[in-house]
């Protein structure tokens, strides 16, 4: 009589590893959702999100204006540029050019000069300036436009943002849906007179 041999038979293991990796796939597509409603936020959508008020850091009486310093900027470095000059924006660049007088605010390092780099155009010297803060400054349209447009857009869900729970603390889930809060001026520049504005020339027409 042949011998049959028994081998216990291992039961099979039942792993955390597939319930853990159900949660992962779940938190993925959830993620995928969010970022999703992040990227479908459209430039438009976000400038039409209200503008954070501001009190203004610098208040000059309007008589006072014509006896400020008037503060004529220059930029500290220049690079030349190999490209051409597209002819076409000639009109567009002699108007840009132009110096208007303005008043740079950081609203996110209060008192701490601006420095930046502009080109505006191909064909033009990238230059580097140097603008200091709470003080009417001349400086060229296009470097007030530069400091105009360093604004960012804050985010928040509509209902509710990201939840953890679950036995184990670890199941996240999003709800709502992705908003543009609000639009925050960074750095601005505020025209010194009433009368002129940085989209009008420096003689005030």
């Amino acid at each position: 009589m042949s011998e049959i041999k028994s081998e216990k038979v291992r039961p099979k293991p039942h792993t955390v590893n597939s319930d853990s990796a159900k949660e992962i796939e779940r938190a993925e597509k959830q993620f995928d959702a969010f970022s999703e409603q992040v990227t479908s936020l459209t430039l438009d959508r976000m400038n039409e999100a209200p503008k954070e008020e501001l009190e203004p850091q610098t208040k000059i009486a309007q008589k006072d204006i014509d006896n400020v310093p008037k503060i004529y900027l220059k930029p500290s470095k220049s690079v030349a540029s190999r490209e051409k000059f597209n002819e076409r924006f000639r009109s567009a660049y002699e108007f840009d050019k132009e110096y208007v007088n303005f008043i740079a605010e950081n609203n996110e390092v209060k008192g701490e000069t601006m420095e930046f780099w502009t080109k505006p155009y191909a064909g033009m010297p990238a230059e580097f300036w140097q603008v200091p803060v709470n003080k009417p400054v001349w400086a060229p349209r296009y470097v007030a436009e530069q400091i105009k447009r360093k604004s960012y857009h804050r985010l928040q869900m509509s209902e509710s943002g990201p939840q953890v729970g679950g036995d184990f603390g670890n199941k996240i889930a999003y709800h709502g849906q992705m908003v543009v809060q609000r639009t925050v001026q960074r750095l601005d520049a505020i025209p010194v007179s009433n009368r002129k504005s940085i989209f009008m020339g420096a003689s005030g027409f």
